[in-house]
């Protein structure tokens, strides 16, 4: 089916912070043009990188609340650890499904035996919230290798799907609202139809460039569409893009690591954290304070 003319809501050109020795993060939500599509409330791409000899990733224990994280790498190894006990590696392709719930706390690093030759990272970390009756439910973790995400082959589009429901392909990630979240490459002149199937959509440009009804778009553009239109995006060159969406779930409040229908949920979260009542990593006894209330509500660890 042809694409239908008017077909995007917004576009945005991600925020982009340097983070020291050139490893970059660029911020595609919230953002001043859309602060959530479908239940995604956060959306980061850090890289692509080579991280300097003897050094690598280090996010400190930090605390979570009301939202699922889902980190996806396409270069590189992260090693995940929580309040749980859960100690799991994520690798290229892999989905690591952390539902916060009522709290957790987790630490991201570059395992030590990577870190001898400099390690290379990229990837995405995208946050999900909760639907309002799910917010409180006890904190899980679920790693899913790549063999166990659904593929499919669409013309010139080879597509695995991460969480959700699309295409056909239902993903075996326990998402707690109707949402989809898919890895799709595109070779040079491929095109992808994308269905209203669900209520809003985006697709993110990680790689190449694509156009939709002629107008073309480059790397790191995060396309928002109008709901109930079909899209058709063709890759002027070879593409790897994100899709993403899912049914709105209605406001959410967002300060720093925390995501709540309540605002003062969020305070009573802040509270915890400063106290000390959300729990330990094992063997990771580092942690990072609560951040001043002058700072951005969504800030970089």
């Amino acid at each position: 089916m042809p694409a239908e003319p008017n077909v995007i809501e917004a576009v945005v050109t991600p925020a982009t912070r340097d983070l020291g020795e050139g490893f970059q993060v660029r911020r595609a939500l919230p953002s001043m043009q859309r602060r959530m599509i479908g239940p995604f409330v956060f959306l980061d791409e850090m890289g692509p990188v080579r991280l300097a000899a003897g050094t690598g990733l280090d996010v400190r224990p930090h605390p979570h609340i009301g939202l699922a994280t889902v980190t996806y790498l396409f270069e590189g190894e992260i090693l995940h650890q929580d309040s749980l006990g859960v100690r799991q590696a994520i690798r290229p392709g892999d989905v690591n499904w952390m539902i916060a719930g009522r709290g957790i706390v987790h630490s991201e690093r570059t395992p030590q035996a990577l870190r001898a030759q400099g390690p290379a990272l990229w990837g995405l970390q995208s946050w999900l919230a909760l639907p309002q009756h799910e917010e409180e439910r006890a904190p899980s973790f679920r790693h899913h290798p790549a063999a166990e995400l659904p593929q499919t082959s669409i013309g010139g589009a080879e597509l695995r799907l991460i969480a959700g429901a699309l295409f056909g392909l239902r993903s075996p990630v326990k998402a707690l609202s109707p949402m989809f979240y898919a890895d799709a490459r595109l070779a040079e002149g491929a095109e992808l139809a994308l269905a209203p199937e669900h209520e809003e959509r985006g697709a993110y440009v990680v790689d190449g460039r694509v156009a939709v009804n002629g107008e073309e778009f480059p790397r790191g553009s995060l396309l928002v569409f109008r709901p109930a239109v079909h899209v058709v995006l063709e890759a002027r060159t070879m593409a790897r893009l994100m899709l993403l969406g899912g049914q709105t779930l209605g406001v959410r409040h967002l300060w720093w690591n925390f995501v709540s229908s309540s605002r003062e949920r969020i305070e009573q979260a802040k509270a915890d954290w400063r106290s000390s009542r959300f729990g330990a990593v094992p063997g990771d006894p580092e942690f990072i304070p609560l951040p001043e209330e002058r700072k951005p509500p969504v800030d970089y660890p």
